[in-house]
Formats: structure tokens, C-alpha cells, sequence
């Protein structure tokens, strides 16, 4: 007994121990790193990034200053299919070693490169960096507030302007940038942690006296006489055969943040008020309507239930109109019976993988600073929760009498895949054609191709195989052979209009939430709110589920038994609303003028807006089969 004691105990002080020292655990690849004064500081390049064209392009496709040989950094699956394209740099700095004028290279531009120059201009490229595993960003002040700094990520390739008393528009490209690394000191040690790196970019028309050379200095930025850099009042034109100098600066400030809360700064949204007030919004209004509609719903299912139970003689129960007499058909299988089980089965993987998730981004593991970990980790449980999709689709099928069940397999293995396979193909052949980074490479394809046929496909199999091992789930009525004739239906009973109705709720629960989500996604900006998302995820399920069991009553109850598809479509037609949604946010608040911009931004909002119609579609169906398996196993049936 003393024993037993003695391991609660020693197990009660390691799991405190463990909170205790809690900030001392990091994840893989993203553990501090101490810097001790003098210690080489690499920057790395990334992509170059345009919100007008949503095509990524490697650092190097410009003429930039290049370093003696270009070194690609590891990147994970995600990173990959995300366009990143992270390399070394001609920038290195010294910890805590202010440098000024600095430079990097000299270029004169030929025909070609000016105008690969003035295209990205043109286009608002930005250039992005990392130092530390940090993303480089440009302060911006806010006019409307007093002291307020929102924080741009990357810095402008250039800008265009025109010359005081001419109406002739110039290019003007930024080659001179001002780098400011903020690290945190450790008072003990003495070695530092970087906790921010900022940048401000200027145009400047670098002058020298006398012939080009590498020790030469420049009359316009010169650290002996300490003339910096402050503005862009003659800036450098692109045009053929100009001169270009690319020259940086930088400097080290010492800063309160912590190396645990460094991203606390470019977490921050702009808007954080409306978006808290929006969605806090947006869920009362849900929940409201959600306790209404489970107010109406047990009252009256538990009138009728109780006013059925009573019938005594034959003649009542024949004289008896409502769902009651519909219990001889309510579970005859529906047409395409196959296909549903096809749609659930996949909409079941939908939902384990984005519960799962959630559930890891909640717990921290999906840190912004591991750059790719959320695309990666999407990818890899939709594959291993094919088991899942497998199971559930196997056991619909038997329910509907089905005996073939590999090939129900086959058909949940292949067919959700292969469509957003054909459309993710195609536009990747678009943005091959761009010469864009964003371009998924072979390789990359092939793993994808092999992690689906590999462990996804063989998932699917093994789950059907237990799934359709299991007796048949019974149904608590029996079917009539002869199917019930089903009376004329009311205008608004008509499926089209109740199906379209049905989809309006789960979309007024996410649509707020929708807005912040595409613009992390089309914007550029990180998104982080995954506390809040997995409310709106929640409440998405609560009112997917009953807005379709209600509906799903007033369809029995006017004697209608074709519900097996109806459920799935009723709250899946909300994916019909995201997508209207979606056109109308490219038009409102996008600048995207290439056509094959417009192709992607439609291509990849049609995958999101499917993927959506499977998820709340497949919660819908579950919703409305527990519920009239509930109400049918609670009347007697004669």
C-alpha cells in the first residue's frame, strides 16, 4: 500500500514538474537561439510575393546581388505546395556590430532585367526575408491612431512616381535598406536572442567620384563622414544601361520582449476590435437561434410522440396523418445510394481531420514560426484518417444491403481525391506556365501521389474491411415492400427552395470568421486565432445539425420519406453560399487583374468551397440518421 502511495506521489511531481518547467519545452526547429557579440547573423531570402497576382517567385528570377554559391534550404511538404523558396543571402551581419553603408553589389541593367524589374513593380512584389527563423517586416504608423504600428511583411521591389514637373510615370527600385535586428539580452550570460527584424527601404541615386571599384566610397552614404541614408529625395530609376548600387545598413536595439513572445508582434491583427466584436456577435446570434430552434423542436417531437403512444384502436391510427405513417418507408435506401456512402465516408475523414487539427493547433504545435507545419499536417491526417472513411462508408453500405464492398472502397479511396487532384493539376499547369515558384515540382507531386496510393487508399480498405465485418446496424422499423405514394408537396417544401434555405444558418455561423481566413489566405497575413476558430467550428456543427433534423421533421411530417439525400444536401448547400461569398470578396477587396490570377483565386476556392459542401453535408446526414432512428424507435408500431 506504502508502494502504491509512493508512485502516486512520484507521478503527481513529475506531471507538476512537467507544468512547472512548461516554458522551458520547445518545439523541433523552433528552440531559441543564443548569439554572443560578434557572432555571424545569416539572412536568408525568400519569395517574392504580390497580393495583385498571387504568383510566388523565387528571390534570385531578379537580377538581385547574389552570394558566391546559392545554398536552397530544407523545406517541408507544406513550405513546398505553399511556393516558399527559402536561400542564403549576400547580407550577413555581426551580433551587436552596427554596420552603415554597406555594399552589396553594383548592376547595370540590361534590357531584360529592367524589365523583369519594372514588371514586379508593377505588380507590387514584395521581397521577404528571415533572420532567425523571423520573417522581415516594414513598420508602418497608423494615421489614426497616435503611437500605433501595423507591421507589412516584406518590403516593396519598388515604387512608381514621376518627377516634379513632369507627367512622365518613372520606376523607382528600392536598393537601399536600413535593417533593424531587436534582440533581448540575458543580464547573466551576456549573449542575446533575436526577438524582431525590421527593415525601411529607400530609392536612393548612389554617386562615387572618380572609376568603379570594390573599396570605393560613395559621396551619397558614407560612414567616415556618417552620411545615412534617411530619405528617398533622389531616387534610383530602372532603365536599360543605368547604374544600380545596392547598399544596407544595420542596426541592433536592445528590447523588452521575450524569445517566447516575439511573435506576439506580428500575431497582433489590425482590427482586433471589430474582429472580436464580430465574432462574439456572430455566436450569440447562433446560439440564440440554436436554443430556439432546440426549444420548438423537444416540445413539439415530444407532444407528438406522446399523442401517438396514446392512439388506442386502428380506425385513430388510420384517420393519424404525420411522420408516424411513414414508418414502412422512412429507411427504404435512396437512389445513389452507393454515391452517399461515398460522400460520407469522405466527409468523415473530412471532419477527423480538421478536429484533430484543431485540437493540435490549440496546444501550440502549429506555431507560425514553423513555417508549412499546417499544410503538412493537413496533408498527413487526411491520409491516416482514411481508416476512418473506410469504416464509415463500409457500414452505411451494409446498412443499405449492399454486398460489394470493395468496390464502394475503391470509389470512397478515389473519388473525392481524384477531382481535387484533376482541378489542383491543372492549375498547377497555369502557374508552371507563369514560371512561378508556386509551381508544385515533380518530386513534390510524386509524394503526393504516393502517400495517397501508398497509406491513404490501402487506410480506406482496412477500414471498409472491419466496417462491413460488423453486423448491419438494425433499423427500429421495418420497410414495406410496395413504397407509399408521397403527396403533393407545399412551394416551400419543394426540395431546391428547403435544401438552399437550410444552407443560410451554417454559413451566417462562419462567415465572419471567413472574412479574417481569406485574408490571411489572399492578404498575406498570418492567422492565428485558432481559440476562436474551434468555437465557430463547434457552433458550425451544433447548427448544421439542427437546422437539417428540423427541417428533416417538416419534411416527414408532410409525408415526404426522401430524406437520406436531402439531409446531406440541406446543410452542404452552405459550401453554394461560401463560394458566392468568395466571388464577392475577389471583387470587393482583392486588386487581382491577370486572368490566370483570377483562375487560381476561382480554382482554389472551388477545392475549399467542395471540401466544405462533404464537411457540413456529411454532419448534416448523421444529424437527421440519429434523429429518425430516435423518434421511430419511440412510437409503437402495430
Amino acid at each position: 500500500m506504502a508502494g502504491h502511495r509512493f508512485d502516486v506521489a512520484w507521478t503527481f511531481s513529475l506531471v507538476a514538474l512537467f507544468f512547472l518547467r512548461a516554458h522551458c519545452f520547445y518545439l523541433p526547429g523552433v528552440a531559441p537561439e543564443d548569439f554572443k557579440k560578434g557572432d555571424p547573423l545569416l539572412v536568408k531570402v525568400n519569395k517574392l510575393t504580390s497580393t495583385k497576382t498571387q504568383l510566388p517567385y523565387s528571390y534570385y528570377s531578379l537580377p538581385f546581388c547574389q552570394p558566391e554559391h546559392i545554398v536552397d534550404s530544407a523545406e517541408n511538404l507544406g513550405e513546398v505546395l505553399r511556393g516558399d523558396r527559402i536561400e542564403n543571402s549576400p547580407y550577413v551581419f555581426k551580433m551587436r556590430e552596427p554596420q552603415m553603408c554597406n555594399i552589396v553589389c553594383r548592376k547595370i541593367l540590361d534590357k531584360k532585367a529592367a524589365k523583369a524589374f519594372k514588371e514586379k513593380i508593377n505588380d507590387e512584389y514584395r521581397v521577404n526575408m528571415i533572420l532567425d527563423n523571423l520573417p522581415l517586416v516594414v513598420p508602418i504608423r497608423r494615421p489614426d491612431q497616435e503611437n500605433a504600428v501595423v507591421y507589412q511583411y516584406g518590403y516593396h521591389v519598388g515604387l512608381r512616381g514621376q518627377y516634379a514637373g513632369s507627367k512622365e510615370e518613372k520606376h523607382f527600385i528600392h536598393n537601399h535598406l536600413t535593417f533593424t535586428v531587436k534582440y533581448h539580452k540575458d543580464p547573466l550570460s551576456g549573449s542575446a536572442r533575436i526577438v524582431g527584424f525590421e527593415v525601411k527601404p529607400f530609392s536612393v541615386k548612389h554617386e562615387y567620384e572618380g572609376e568603379w571599384n570594390e573599396k570605393i566610397r560613395l559621396t551619397t552614404c558614407d560612414p567616415h563622414a556618417k552620411r545615412a541614408v534617411t530619405s528617398s529625395e533622389s531616387p534610383q530609376e530602372v532603365e536599360e544601361k543605368k547604374e544600380i548600387i545596392f547598399t544596407y545598413d544595420v542596426e541592433f536595439q536592445e528590447s523588452d520582449i521575450k524569445w517566447a513572445s516575439r511573435w506576439d508582434t506580428y500575431l497582433l491583427m489590425a482590427d482586433d476590435q471589430i474582429h472580436w466584436f464580430s465574432i462574439v456577435n456572430s455566436l450569440m446570434i447562433v446560439l440564440f437561434l440554436s436554443g430556439m430552434v432546440a426549444m420548438i423542436m423537444l416540445r413539439t417531437l415530444y407532444r407528438d410522440i406522446s399523442k401517438y403512444n396514446q392512439l388506442e384502436t386502428q380506425e385513430e391510427a388510420q384517420e393519424e396523418t404525420g411522420w408516424k405513417l411513414l414508418h414502412g418507408d422512412v429507411f427504404r435506401p435512396p437512389a445513389n445510394s452507393d454515391l452517399l456512402c461515398v460522400y460520407v465516408g469522405t466527409g468523415v475523414q473530412f471532419f477527423g481531420m480538421i478536429l484533430v487539427m484543431m485540437i493540435f493547433a490549440l496546444l501550440g504545435f502549429l506555431s507560425p514560426s514553423n513555417r508549412g507545419g499546417l499544410m503538412t499536417a493537413m496533408l498527413l491526417l487526411w491520409v491516416f484518417m482514411g481508416l476512418f472513411a473506410g469504416y464509415s462508408s463500409a457500414r452505411l453500405y451494409k446498412l443499405f444491403k449492399g454486398t460489394e464492398w470493395k468496390k464502394i472502397t475503391l470509389k470512397t479511396a478515389f473519388m473525392f481525391p481524384a477531382t481535387v487532384f484533376a482541378i489542383f493539376f491543372v492549375l498547377n499547369a497555369l502557374i508552371w506556365g507563369q514560371k512561378s515558384s508556386g509551381a508544385v515540382p515533380f518530386g513534390t507531386m510524386f509524394a503526393l501521389v504516393l502517400l495517397w496510393f501508398g497509406i491513404s487508399v490501402p487506410l480506406v480498405f482496412v477500414g471498409s474491411y472491419f466496417g462491413f465485418k460488423k453486423p448491419a446496424t438494425e433499423d427500429p422499423v421495418k420497410t414495406n415492400k410496395i413504397p407509399r405514394q408521397i403527396p403533393e408537396q407545399a412551394w416551400y417544401m419543394n426540395p431546391a427552395f428547403s435544401i438552399l434555405i437550410g444552407g443560410i444558418l451554417p454559413f451566417g455561423a462562419v462567415f465572419i470568421e471567413l472574412f479574417f481566413i481569406l485574408t490571411s489566405i489572399w492578404l498575406h497575413q498570418f492567422y492565428y486565432i485558432f481559440g476562436f476558430l474551434f468555437i465557430v467550428f463547434v457552433i458550425l456543427i451544433i447548427t448544421c445539425a439542427e437546422i437539417t433534423v428540423v427541417l428533416c421533421y417538416f419534411q416527414l411530417c408532410n409525408e415526404d420519406y426522401l430524406w437520406w439525400w436531402r439531409s446531406y444536401l440541406t446543410s452542404g448547400s452552405s459550401a453554394f453560399y461560401l463560394f458566392l461569398y468568395a466571388a464577392f470578396y475577389f471583387f470587393t477587396k482583392l486588386e487581382i487583374t491577370k486572368a490566370v490570377s483570377g483562375v487560381l483565386y476561382f480554382g482554389y476556392m472551388l477545392i475549399i468551397s467542395y471540401s466544405f459542401f462533404v464537411l457540413t453535408g456529411t454532419i448534416g446526414f448523421y444529424a437527421c440518421f440519429w434523429f429518425t432512428r430516435l423518434i421511430y424507435s419511440s412510437v409503437k408500431i402495430d
